[in-house]
């Protein structure tokens, strides 16, 4: 057991005369806080994630503190988060931002300043984890403690994802027991609980099953989603819209709208997938995609979809419920401007069909939208058909 004893003099005045008479304080000269914790066993067994917890003041800090040094990361405000990467190669510096969860091609190319808490702390993880060198143990205090806390669980499953992925190791301190299901760590420390070291086998379960509410909405919806996908801005009022949230609060959207005339006549391709920053690296675009593809395929349409992202293209690819259709891996050339003739050659793509189940119960959500508000079934806050269903 090895235990850190703090020690500091008291300066006295008239305000701690008053403590002393009023609490009966003893030793009036310095002030004592003994932590105790024992990590000598962490090295005779395989981990990747470690958790010091405690509530403030109890320690957990100085254990932390006492294991190594806690390094700062400094961005240059000047460049494009993404540019700050630069030990690694463009496509390299991508891969790790979007491992741990900071997949928006928007939030790579905004100086780290302007970005929300959320994706701050996301990109001070990426940076952190991404430039230790093996055999590094990478240091993190006061672990989510500035971010809400659903956020705090998705960036959670993505880190550890990329932490067990490249076989790195890493040591959280944290005040927060509500991230421990979706880090799954491999042993906790705890100094309130006298310091030992509690190996964490019963966590390695698989993260925990969420609820997301999806509803039909209007055009207008997409405001709030527009610039954080990597085309431009403006979708096709034509489309329908899916909104996906989680605790009552927004994390998704999807735009469907038909196949171009000469494809398909029951082809349905979706023109838009958006998961917000804060919640991205949990799967939920790859799971919402799915859910969409069922809905539509109940109804009888084939879907499609198109997208360079590599996180839900990867996922499609290996996926039993998408095929590849005719262009996938194609490059093709669209214009930089509507109605100008210049053309420029964009990345390969991937190109999908959901060939996976149809899902029953949801039949509303395809209703024509004029059937919709003739049937006064938009509430006033432009939502239809607010339904659930779990995604694991």
């Amino acid at each position: 057991m090895n235990t850190i004893r703090l020690t500091s003099n008291i300066e006295n005045d008239n305000y701690t005369e008053y403590v002393y008479s009023a609490f009966d304080i003893q030793n009036t000269n310095e002030t004592i806080t003994t932590i105790n914790y024992n990590l000598s066993d962490i090295n005779k067994f395989d981990w990747n994630i470690g958790v010091i917890l405690g509530n403030s003041g109890s320690g957990k800090s100085t254990i932390l503190k006492s294991i190594g040094d806690i390094k700062d990361v400094q961005f240059d405000k000047s460049k494009p988060l993404i540019s700050n990467f630069n030990w690694l190669e463009p496509r390299d510096a991508t891969h790790l931002l979007t491992s741990m969860g900071l997949s928006s091609v928007p939030t790579w190319l905004r100086p780290y300043q302007v970005l929300s808490n959320g994706e701050q702390y996301r990109a001070m993880l990426a940076y952190l984890v991404g430039s230790a060198a093996d055999g590094d143990t990478i240091l993190v205090d006061e672990y989510t403690s500035v971010v809400d806390r659903d956020v705090a669980k998705a960036m959670s499953f993505a880190l550890q994802k990329y932490v067990r992925k490249t076989n790195k190791r890493i040591i959280l301190a944290s005040c927060h027991y509500d991230i421990l299901e979706w880090l799954m760590p491999d042993w906790t420390c705890s100094p309130q609980k006298g310091g030992v070291l509690e190996k964490c086998d019963y966590l390695r379960r698989g993260r925990p099953s969420i609820e997301l509410q999806v509803s039909r909405v209007e055009y207008e919806t997409w405001d709030f989603f527009k610039k954080h996908h990597y085309l431009t801005e403006e979708v096709n009022k034509s489309c329908k819209f899916f909104l996906f949230e989680w605790n009552e609060k927004p994390v998704a959207i999807i735009a469907a709208i038909p196949q171009p005339s000469g494809y398909y006549n029951n082809g349905i391709r979706g023109s838009r997938t958006v998961v917000l920053p804060d919640y991205q690296g949990m799967g939920i675009g790859s799971k919402v995609s799915d859910f969409i593809g069922g809905v539509f395929n109940n109804a009888g349409y084939r879907y499609f979809t198109k997208t360079v992202n590599p996180a839900l293209g990867e996922y499609r690819d290996k996926s039993i419920k998408w095929k590849n259709s005719a262009k996938h891996g194609r490059s093709t050339e669209r214009g930089l401007n509507e109605g100008m003739h210049k053309k420029i050659k964009s990345r390969p793509s991937y190109c999908h069909e959901y060939v996976g189940e149809a899902i029953i119960g949801y039949e509303e959500l395809l209703l024509p939208i004029e059937d919709m508000r003739h049937n006064k079934q938009l509430k006033d806050n432009g939502q239809q058909i607010s339904k659930f269903f779990s995604l694991g």
